[in-house]
């Protein structure tokens, strides 16, 4: 009698969520607004509250070094300097600024932190939104150029090379910043977790809900938010999409977005409508979301597939999508109005 009450018990043990023995991980969850979007944390653990705290303490210490919105942060010093004097900044905000600068050079000044004078013309996703004059925007691109970037890496000093130039780490700073709240969650001894910066997500683990790979949907860019064109099946993985849905206005019948050609000074016209970057860092991302979007399908593409652990889902404005080599069987096109290629 003893023996099978304690075969029973090690069944049950053995066998988890399927024997019905095991109590139900539940996630600590949290949502606050920082950085200037909604941020979603869901964390699984039993240090989740702390963890929690730490990643929200995180968050607010990069954003109150890299947000351009806050006049005392690190980049708005940077930029009322430009073309004056070097400014001291943190490890965190020198690394971003070095990162953006490395891709840059990737992919040829698609991505360009010195688009800020740029971005703060159109006033995109303000109510200050406008379509500005030929010779305005002129003016605002010569100012762009990564290589006025001075870097001391011995003192984390930054100096912009000429005056009205200045840094925008819009397209980056939500990357470093989930990469960074992985970090602390694994200090926490976190094994699973789902972050959601603005729609930059982060699924670190799998998901013990379903002891299987986070099902992560792939944004219809033509519907509202929560409408799916397919679903990407992962762990451990970043998912970032930049696309014509998220910021934009409309004037005499035409959309303008915020992803900008930092040649012409106008939104990037590639006869594309989203792309989705997926890799091991949120970071990248960030990044070569934004960048891919701008260099369009075919240098996008070539892009990526240069680079290592990282893939792509490239939406174009005839509703076709197109994969990079590694995401072959790992994507399922869900919405039948669009065509996989």
């Amino acid at each position: 009698m003893k023996l099978k009450k304690l075969t029973i018990i090690f069944l049950c043990f053995s066998l988890l969520v399927f024997s019905g023995c095991t109590k139900k991980l539940e996630p600590k969850e949290t949502e606050t607004f920082l950085m200037g979007t909604i941020v979603k944390l869901k964390v699984y653990g039993k240090n989740a509250d702390k963890a929690l705290e730490d990643s929200v303490r995180r968050i607010s210490d990069i954003e109150k070094k890299m947000s351009t919105n806050i006049t005392s942060s690190e980049i708005s010093t940077i930029n009322k300097n430009a073309g004056k004097k070097f400014t001291k900044i943190s490890k965190d905000s020198f690394n971003v600024i070095k990162s953006s600068i490395n891709y840059s050079k990737k992919t040829s000044g698609a991505f360009d932190i010195t688009v800020e004078p740029l971005v703060k013309l159109w006033g995109i996703g303000t109510d200050k939104a406008h379509v500005p004059s030929e010779s305005e925007i002129k003016n605002k691109v010569s100012y762009i150029n990564y290589n006025d970037v001075i870097l001391d890496s011995k003192n984390s000093y930054v100096k912009l090379k000429n005056e009205n130039q200045a840094i925008d780490l819009g397209g980056i700073a939500k990357g470093y910043t989930a990469d960074e709240i992985k970090k602390v969650l694994l200090k926490n001894d976190i094994e699973s977790a789902f972050i959601n910066l603005g729609g930059n997500l982060y699924v670190l683990g799998k998901n013990p809900e379903k002891h299987a790979n986070w099902n992560i949907g792939i944004q219809n860019p033509l519907e509202p938010r929560g409408d799916y064109l397919g679903i990407v099946s992962t762990k451990d993985k970043s998912i970032v999409t930049s696309g014509t849905y998220e910021r934009f206005f409309e004037k005499n019948g035409k959309r303008y977005h915020h992803i900008f050609n930092t040649k012409t000074g106008y939104p990037a016209e590639t006869g594309l409508l989203s792309v989705s970057i997926i890799s091991d860092k949120s970071i990248d991302g960030d990044a070569l979301s934004t960048s891919s979007f701008a260099l369009g399908l075919d240098k996008g593409i070539k892009l990526i597939e240069s680079l290592d652990n990282v893939e792509a889902i490239f939406v174009t404005k005839n509703k076709k999508v197109y994969l990079t080599s590694g995401l072959k069987d790992n994507f399922k096109l869900s919405n039948t109005s669009f065509k996989l290629n």
